[in-house]
């Protein structure tokens, strides 16, 4: 997961942002898509939105990137974690390495600790996708800023399949980005009322409020794992297992 300061310029992903019936959408991208593996990720249906959580099959999943625009940058590393409201199947865990088609900078080295020479012999993101969608196919995505992982797996697939990929998503960030966004402040607050702190909802901090520990940063199996406890944190704190997806997802 990248720099929550940096997404100041990552552009709102489009697809997918006002979704309201997933299964629906789902039902006409199965329709829409031509590539076999894309088809059968679509047949597989979407959750119904009145669903509870705690029925809900949930799939923590993070990327790691060469940069932040995903029209120019590619993934690197590919991390997911099946997972429940009370329970995290880590040994379930898959973790990909990814040659991006792209350059791997310093600055991505310094950040990911992904270096070339693992990067030579690894698999592109198309040799890896039939079974990446096969285990993504029926889950809803848990993410910390579905920005990234949506619109990165999408133009990732645009430049090799000719079509982009769309799924429902819990986004973690955004749960605290709820809780934390602060009403615009009056006049009389603004000049005789210092301005609180802002609340960073970055991963590591995120966690740290509900007591959770510290994990290594920026790599791909990790960050999906402390997404996927940041979520049961979340519900048990703030929400409850009878709550109906479709307050959570997007």
């Amino acid at each position: 997961m990248l720099h929550a300061e940096m997404l100041r310029d990552l552009k709102p992903a489009a697809a997918s942002a006002d979704v309201a019936d997933w299964p629906a959408r789902f039902t006409a991208l199965h329709q829409a898509a031509r590539d076999p593996r894309l088809r059968a990720f679509y047949a597989a249906g979407a959750v119904a939105g009145d669903t509870p959580l705690q029925d809900v099959p949930l799939l923590a999943l993070d990327v790691e990137t060469t940069g932040l625009n995903p029209s120019i940058d590619g993934i690197v590393s590919v991390g997911l974690v099946p997972m429940t409201l009370d329970r995290i199947r880590a040994s379930q865990g898959r973790h990909w390495l990814l040659k991006p088609r792209v350059p791997l900078d310093d600055e991505a080295i310094t950040l990911h600790g992904i270096t070339h020479q693992q990067l030579s012999q690894a698999p592109d993101l198309d040799d890896v996708l039939a079974e990446l969608l096969s285990i993504m196919a029926g889950q809803v995505m848990v993410v910390h800023c579905r920005d990234i992982e949506r619109q990165f797996l999408d133009h990732g697939l645009r430049r090799r399949l000719g079509e982009g990929i769309e799924f429902p998503v819990i986004d973690t960030m955004a749960l605290e980005a709820r809780l934390h966004r602060r009403a615009r402040p009056s006049l009389w607050q603004r000049l005789w009322r210092p301005a609180p702190a802002p609340v960073s909802i970055r991963l590591a901090a995120s966690r740290a409020r509900y007591g959770l520990p510290r994990y290594r940063l920026h790599h791909a199996l990790s960050d999906s794992l402390a997404s996927a406890e940041l979520l049961q944190a979340q519900v048990a704190h703030r929400f409850s297992p009878q709550t109906e997806l479709r307050e959570l997802w997007h």
